[in-house]
């Protein structure tokens, strides 16, 4: 296999990686989403809203400076993905010169054309990232009326709208923030489609640990709903 070949056998085949990992997480989210990170979260989501709901009024204040501190985090991320999308976008086309003169050190295909669309693929991931956590704060903001909101009080409909459109902002800062993890493989992509392959693998390995519990997380998080 000639060198320019690489980026088009490892490239996809590292991107393939990552969307087997990512369409195996889905499914196990529907099937057994008490073996994931996200569908416990989501269960202390419902736990959360309707402890808090029942009582509005005492418990508005704890509601919202929770809530706050979420949107601070999403804030945070929406800030950083749209800052480093310019520079990134400033740096390729005002210097244009070094990335040529740095392609002796990617072991791959190095024409401009590839190039640029390391770079347009690593921008676009950084863009999905803003516009996640952006509606993200949207939903956060949204929740923050209801939990509030007197009326709310015992009602069930409202409790459970309110709890969607908890796990929704939840989400999306998932999303959010797993757009920045893949970030990292475009940008190694950059150096060659090997760093690239490699890390998506060991991608995989640590989002694997970070996404699914073990029992003893599951016993403990169940414990907690049952104390409440």
């Amino acid at each position: 296999m000639e060198v320019e070949q690489l980026d088009a056998v490892l490239v996809p085949l590292g991107l393939l990686v990552l969307a087997v990992y990512h369409i195996w997480l889905v499914i196990t989210i529907k099937r057994n989403p008490r073996h994931t990170v996200i569908g416990l979260n989501a269960e202390t989501h419902h736990q959360w809203v309707f402890s808090l709901m029942t009582d509005p009024l005492k418990n508005g204040t704890l509601a919202v400076q929770t809530l706050l501190n979420n949107m601070m985090a999403s804030t945070l991320l929406a800030t950083t993905s749209i800052t480093l999308s310019s520079i990134i976008g400033v740096f390729v086309s005002k210097t244009s010169s070094v990335v040529h003169t740095s392609s002796i050190l990617v072991y791959g295909n190095t024409s401009p054309l590839v190039s640029s669309v390391k770079y347009f693929t690593l921008i676009l991931c950084f863009l999905v990232a803003f516009l996640c956590n952006v509606q993200s704060l949207r939903y956060y903001t949204h929740v923050n009326f209801m939990v509030t909101l007197p009326t709310s009080q015992g009602k069930v409909q409202a409790m459970e709208y309110a709890v969607g459109s908890l796990n929704k902002a939840s989400l999306f800062w998932s999303i959010g923030l797993r757009a920045f993890y893949v970030s990292f493989v475009l940008f190694l992509w950059v150096f060659g489609p090997i760093p690239m392959f490699v890390c998506s693998c060991i991608m995989c390995i640590v989002l694997y640990f970070l996404d699914t519990t073990d029992s003893l997380t599951r016993k403990l998080h169940h414990k907690s709903l049952k104390m409440r």
